[in-house]
């Protein structure tokens, strides 16, 4: 099989068994009686260790390639989401948290880097907007077989269903192995300076807060919308299609991308993007049905699932010789500290003033930062000139 495509099925084999044991993972701790701070921390397990591990990840990436790390993290992925099955108790959700967000750290940073460096310039967009497609798919896939899974199997079976995607994914690795991207050992010495210096870019500055309030977004969606629909009295399978409206309109974005994006400016998609997030943020809380729900993570979907392969391709091409995992890890750690600290703080306003400020809160910040990329715009448009 061609590399890319191998990379994408691997990538939605063990995205479908991550996102779908975030999904399990709530639900069965919301069906333990627990708080909604419970879930935040909980949420929150899943990022601790890529916060701390990820540039030094990067940097492993950088030197050894792509098989070896995505052997472990598939491996990992497997072990974690197997243990809610073995021992089906609150204690060990936090073991699975940890184990399956740092394992598929390892396969998110060596698919992305690989992707990025197994492209030229001309087809990097295009190929990382199939990677985008790939995670729109496993993201349609992954609530709507947890959903149905916990409903006719129960929470211990449907934790085993998502193991068995982990599973195909290590046989694949087992079977065949991938392409080696051009190494880099000199990567991550001192010699190249400390990684924080890489944010001394204007440019990579301002991306980086784009993607802070982007991710924002989606841990706001991956843990408020179970909470908020179980509030509301919606089964699990429910909130599975609700949130297959979601992954099926980034799905739909992502296929059209490579036409929008060589149409349309980056830092001009990335702000119509975020205004379209927003709207669909402040519209929940008034939501009178599923129906009415579906849609807005439908318009949701189109506003957070646009952005991922610009936002890609601008780091790789940001990223100096040799670093591009480094930088990718740094990515990965910024976006897990938030990972790591806003479920804690979602879930401790959730708990006091219920979901619908956490919604409105979101909104002020996507518009926020959507106004903000017309200085980004601004300024490529003036250099161009």
């Amino acid at each position: 099989m061609r590399p890319l495509p191998l990379i994408i099925i691997l990538l939605i084999l063990d995205h479908v068994a991550f996102n779908g044991s975030r999904i399990a993972v709530s639900l069965f701790a919301i069906h333990l009686k627990s708080s909604a701070l419970t879930v935040g921390t909980l949420m929150a397990t899943y990022a601790v260790l890529p916060a701390l591990l990820s540039v030094a990840t990067g940097r492993w990436i950088d030197r050894v390639g792509l098989q070896r790390p995505m052997l472990i993290g598939s491996t990992g992925l497997l072990l974690g989401i197997l243990l809610p099955f073995a021992w089906p108790a609150l204690p060990v959700l936090y073991a699975t948290s940890v184990l399956v967000g740092s394992s598929f750290m390892l396969v998110n940073l060596a698919a992305y880097h690989a992707v990025g460096e197994l492209s030229s310039d001309d087809d990097r967009p295009v190929n990382f907007s199939y990677v985008a497609l790939g995670f729109a798919t496993s993201g349609f896939i992954a609530p709507m077989i947890t959903g149905l899974s916990i409903d006719h199997l129960g929470y211990r079976l449907a934790f085993l269903v998502l193991g068995l995607f982990a599973l195909m994914s290590l046989l694949a690795l087992l079977v065949e192995r991938l392409p080696t991207p051009p190494r880099h050992p000199e990567a991550g010495s001192t010699a190249r300076g400390p990684v924080w210096g890489l944010l001394r870019e204007p440019a990579v500055r301002r991306l980086f807060i784009t993607m802070a309030v982007l991710t924002l977004g989606w841990d706001i969606y991956t843990f408020a919308i179970p909470v908020y629909g179980a509030q509301t009295g919606l089964s699990a399978s429910q909130i599975g299609v609700v949130m297959g409206s979601f992954s099926a309109a980034s799905f739909a974005i992502r296929l059209a991308m490579p036409f929008i994006s060589s149409r349309v400016r980056p830092w001009t998609l990335l702000g119509v993007s975020l205004l379209t997030a927003g709207s669909s943020f402040v519209a929940i809380p008034f939501a009178p049905g599923v129906g009415t729900l579906m849609a807005l993570m439908f318009v949701l979907g189109l506003g957070l699932g646009a952005p991922q392969p610009i936002v890609l391709t601008l780091l790789h091409q940001m990223a100096p010789a040799g670093r591009g995992g480094e930088l990718l890890g740094l990515r990965t750690t910024l976006i897990n500290t938030g990972q790591t600290v806003m479920p804690l703080v979602f879930g401790a306003l959730g708990a006091v003033l219920g979901m619908a400020p956490l919604f409105f809160a979101m909104a002020v910040a996507m518009w926020a930062a959507g106004a903000a990329t017309r200085i980004g715009t601004a300024r490529t448009r003036s250099v161009e000139s």
